[in-house]
């Protein structure tokens, strides 16, 4: 699934550098950046303060890490997905499904980084725009073309940001793609 970022798919050790950054994902996903600290990462990484100092000098050279890879395998997933739903508009709210119902769902990690250290890390909000306008063209991709096409792309990325936001937070993500779907058809037929 989308979210499981294997280290190396071919089965070698992985390197101490991988072994810092897949902890690092794991927990700064799953309990959020700032709720996580250098210690804690060194610990269950299994790597010693030298070492994880040697190839992340700072937190925050972690966080901008931990977000390209981030960046890196959801569009990957993204793409392969919308392609595997289709490849065509109709493919979109799947994905999307797809996503919102992973166990490990909690929501975009671009949008948490904005929420923990946009104001404080403005190299935060450079990474989520350019990760945001990479998910635009993707879904972009996917819709017929018209000169529309990048606005629709647009309308339907923002109300994917707000279905994140909304699955977040219902017991079930059964509203927020109900909306989205609305939503998506409504802009195809304009």
């Amino acid at each position: 699934m989308c979210m499981n970022i294997q280290v190396d798919p071919g089965g070698a050790a992985p390197s101490a550098r991988e072994r810092i950054l897949h902890t690092a994902h794991e927990l700064f996903y799953r309990d959020g950046v700032r709720a996580t600290g250098i210690d804690r990462v060194i610990a269950e990484s299994g790597v010693a303060k030298v070492t994880f100092y040697r190839h992340f000098p700072s937190k925050n050279e972690l966080i901008r890490a931990y977000l390209a890879t981030r960046h890196e395998h959801w569009m990957g997933w993204f793409t392969e997905a919308l392609a595997r739903h289709g490849g065509g508009p109709g493919a979109i709210v799947p994905v999307v499904e797809e996503w919102f119902r992973d166990e490990r769902y909690r929501g975009c990690a671009f949008i948490n980084s904005v929420g923990e250290l946009g104001g404080v890390l403005p190299d935060v909000l450079e990474i989520a725009r350019s990760h945001k306008q990479d998910m635009t063209t993707a879904i972009a991709a996917v819709l017929p073309k018209s000169r529309q096409r990048a606005k629709i792309a647009q309308a339907v990325a923002l109300s994917i940001d707000g279905a994140i936001v909304r699955a977040q937070f219902d017991s079930s993500p059964d509203v927020a793609l109900s909306a989205l779907d609305r939503i998506v058809k409504s802009l195809l037929k304009a």
